[in-house]
């Protein structure tokens, strides 16, 4: 029989009948007061563009309409194009500022200073108006052409958000180059391979998984920083809205409606981003236990 007195002779402690306790919940009164006060919040709110000034059959009528899907379908194609080159501009400054040659980490570094420091609207308005500095571009005795005719509010644009991206993309394409172990260049040099092949065949591979998230999230950003170009007459999604509601005087309608097709851009390309890092992440993702 076992001895239950205490080791040092005593009685034993006593015995605790849990099932005497009635279980009282914990009262989260906070969480239940903040939520009732945004509830309330978003209910007015609701109700107040509900039964606003806004008349939104018009909302449904202009949100298809021929210059609100044209002017789509440009900001879809700008932010593609100026990202492909903001891309390669990045890879290419990374490149230079990681090298051992001076001047071209000096340019590097000179190009990120210059583009991340001052405004993307100043920068479209100095491409816009360039033809005021060099009325006339070309090689002198081969070929020329005035300038204004060539930096139309597409190619303007085009530059202005390409290049002020590669700026960005290239600390973005820089950190995750250091990202990958040093050992990794030194094998590549072991076994022969010049630095930019050992880059593209076994660095940049791996530094993808770094690279693609923040690159993704840049390529959301662009397409909404496409919208800037409106200040240059580039016929985007916003450009084409405030025409129309100059015309028509429904402002708010037509801001809805770009707002509506800016969003629906957004989450497809937020869907394209999960599916492309669960894609780069393979082996290395943790799963929720």
């Amino acid at each position: 029989m076992t001895d239950l007195r205490h080791p040092d002779g005593g009685d034993p402690p006593p015995v605790i009948n849990f099932s005497e306790y009635q279980h009282v919940p914990q009262r989260y009164y906070g969480r239940i007061f903040s939520s009732v006060i945004i509830l309330a919040l978003l209910a007015l709110l609701v109700n107040a563009f509900a039964h606003g000034k806004i008349e939104w059959r018009f909302v449904g009528q202009f949100l298809t309409a021929k210059a609100i899907l044209f002017g789509l379908g440009n900001t879809i194609v700008m932010s593609i194009l100026a990202m492909l080159l903001g891309v390669i501009f990045g890879v290419i400054i990374a490149v230079m500022r990681m090298s051992h040659n001076p001047v071209l980490r000096a340019v590097a570094v000179g190009y990120t200073w210059i583009f991340r420091g001052t405004p993307l609207i100043l920068q479209l308005l100095l491409w816009f108006n360039l033809a005021l500095i060099f009325p006339v571009m070309g090689i002198p005795g081969l070929f020329s052409f005035q300038t204004v005719d060539i930096m139309t509010p597409f190619m303007a644009a085009l530059l202005g958000l390409s290049i002020n991206q590669g700026a960005y993309t290239s600390e973005v394409v820089r950190a995750g180059l250091l990202s990958v172990d040093l050992g990794q260049y030194e094998a590549a040099k072991t076994i022969g391979m010049t630095r930019l092949h050992a880059l593209r065949r076994i660095i940049l591979p791996q530094a993808m998984r770094v690279i693609i998230p923040p690159i993704g999230n840049e390529f959301i950003s662009m397409v909404k920083t496409t919208s800037l170009a409106s200040m240059i007459q580039y016929s985007e999604l916003l450009y084409n809205a405030q025409t129309i509601y100059f015309a028509n005087a429904r402002v708010m309608e037509l801001l809805f409606v770009a707002g509506i097709w800016y969003l629906v851009a957004v989450t497809l390309l937020s869907l394209g981003q999960n599916r492309l890092e669960r894609f780069y992440g393979r082996g290395t993702q943790r799963r929720d236990r």
